[in-house]
């Protein structure tokens, strides 16, 4: 069997970029998935100097014809899917109250970040069943937690998004759900939180570099056959609904 296969969406920067790097670091080919096919092949050449066995496939979430194709070069080039991490998503409502946010931005929001990950794992669970061994992990964030925003003693209750908040609690039930689908398989679904990191989406406030978030995601998508399914984690453990 030829090396794993993994695919991260929107991993021409930030988080998905530093996943991209730990799963290669950990012996796995990696696809680049980015909307710019200029800068899917920058990152991917930066990873390639480094040592690393890392291509890239031009993927934008919200474009059946884009997902279509991503899913044909990947069973093209490589015939299975071993890893799908679902990464690619947008913060359209940073610091706006829900009372002030414009509708757009909550359609656009939940088009990228959930509508595109039900896009995306579904073009390429036909490649993922292939696998021996498949795993799939979603992009989540502490701000999709109902436990941790309905406390008030944490400060995720003190950014109350409309758009990305909902977007992140509605990635959490699509795990769910496909993990509820997949358990009679050797599939694993689960979730992930990066926690605050500083990326380009928040204009870099956050307290954790992009390379800290993108741990918790790197173990799921490498988990053993005894792994869990169907939770929400961060780099300690498993996290509140």
């Amino acid at each position: 069997m030829s090396a794993q296969v993994a695919l991260v969406t929107g991993a021409n920067k930030g988080i998905g970029y530093e996943i991209a790097r730990g799963l290669a670091a950990a012996g796995l080919r990696v696809l680049i998935g980015a909307r710019s096919a200029t800068r899917g092949r920058e990152a991917a050449g930066k990873l390639t100097a480094e040592g690393y066995d890392v291509s890239t496939v031009r993927l934008d979430v919200t474009d059946p014809e884009s997902v279509a194709a991503a899913a044909h070069t990947v069973e093209h080039e490589h015939g299975r899917l071993d890893v799908l991490v679902n990464n690619a998503a947008v913060l359209l409502d940073f610091g706006v109250a829900p009372s002030a946010a414009p509708l757009d931005a909550v359609r656009g929001t939940l088009e990228t970040n959930v509508l595109g990950v039900v896009a995306v794992t579904n073009a390429m669970l036909p490649l993922l069943r292939r696998a021996p061994a498949g795993r799939i992990v979603n992009l989540s964030s502490g701000l999709g937690s109902l436990a941790v925003t309905t406390d008030p003693a944490s400060p995720y209750a003190r950014m109350p998004m409309v758009a990305y908040n909902v977007s992140k609690t509605a990635v959490n039930a699509v795990t769910v759900c496909y993990a509820n689908e997949l358990r009679d398989t050797p599939i694993k679904v689960n979730a992930a939180d990066p926690g605050y990191c500083a990326t380009d989406m928040n204009g870099g406030s956050g307290d954790r570099t992009p390379e800290q978030g993108a741990s918790a995601a790197v173990r799921l998508a490498t988990l053993p056959a005894d792994g869990p399914s169907g939770g929400f984690f961060d780099e300690d453990g498993p996290l509140p609904w």
